[in-house]
């Protein structure tokens, strides 16, 4: 996520305008709204069904903890759990650059969090930093749509030492997605990364590739309801379930959940579970705007765990 998509949905800035300037003067530019970005806790015996945690005090991270970078917001938190501790790594929005950083924040429970410094830095905008485990290393597939392409980064030291070791996908995609499904891995991506309508996907064998894109892709064009990734892809309840951004009428509005019926390299088909949209924006001030994300785990016990943002009441 960006500056711009924040405020009001789109890369280009549609949320500035220009008015006029007194006494026939040159137009001034009219601020863009405000957006305050924040990362809470949330809890449940479904991912479907998730609530504030009890024992968590949202928001649980706030621009106002990151202490090495001035941020204008955090957003787009990913979770992991490492022997007994939880690291979660999110989009910090350097007020000096404006570029995204990937933040990191850690907690013995996950319900409080530390947070501990910006992890991941790039002369381009960086975001949404899906973090996974394959075969004993950490990955990370952050948002790099300043490269064009889907980089692929590796743990060298976890959890601070990141390096770049490859290209998934070209071209734009924003939010890309990847998991693992019967012995194959699989990506999603909003392909349309302007007008969050079009969603790609695409397989292989293995992660370092190479990528096909899906024959039935794009799975979803002119569709902002529905097309943006919006968090980890998860198996509940004998099913894959594929979480999306609602960008109608405004970008990250809520979030909306769709079970994965058919996936091979042939066929696909997914269909709006009962219980979407499973985010919408809630009754507290940090995310009465809106909710656009969520990553959650199951812990034990038919419990959930999910890390979800949201944004303030303007």
């Amino acid at each position: 996520m960006r500056l711009e998509e924040s405020t009001h949905g789109t890369r280009g800035g549609e949320g500035a305008g220009r008015v006029e300037g007194a006494a026939g003067g040159p137009p001034l530019a009219r601020p863009a709204p405000r957006q305050e970005w924040a990362i809470g806790v949330y809890a449940g015996d479904s991912p479907l069904s998730l609530a504030p945690a009890e024992g968590a005090r949202n928001p649980v991270i706030t621009r106002r903890d990151v202490s090495d970078v001035p941020a204008l917001f955090v957003a787009d938190p990913f979770m992991i759990r490492r022997g007994r501790l939880w690291f979660m790594f999110f989009e910090v929005l350097n007020a000096l650059t404006g570029l995204g950083e990937i933040g990191l924040a850690e907690s013995d429970d996950g319900l409080a969090w530390r947070y501990r410094r910006i992890v991941l830095s790039e002369d381009f905008h960086l975001s949404y930093p899906h973090v996974f485990e394959h075969e004993g290393e950490f990955y990370m597939t952050p948002e790099t749509l300043g490269l064009n392409r889907v980089a692929l980064y590796k743990a060298r030291s976890f959890p601070e030492g990141w390096e770049r070791v490859g290209t998934l996908v070209e071209g734009a995609c924003a939010d890309p997605t990847p998991f693992r499904h019967e012995g194959r891995w699989w990506l999603y991506a909003c392909t349309e990364p302007k007008t969050h309508d079009t969603l790609s996907l695409y397989h292989a064998e293995e992660l370092s590739g190479p990528w096909s894109q899906h024959p039935r892709s794009p799975l979803l064009s002119g569709d902002r309801q529905r097309a943006r990734p919006a968090g980890r892809v998860v198996s509940h309840a004998g099913r894959l379930v594929r979480f999306a951004q609602d960008c109608s009428p405004i970008y990250g509005a809520r979030v909306r959940a769709f079970a994965i019926n058919s996936l091979t390299v042939e066929e696909y088909a997914e269909g709006e579970l009962p219980e979407s949209p499973v985010l919408s924006p809630g009754r507290e001030v940090w995310n009465g705007c809106r909710m656009h994300h969520l990553d959650a785990h199951e812990v034990g016990r038919g419990r959930w765990l999910a890390c979800v943002d949201g944004d303030a009441t303007a």
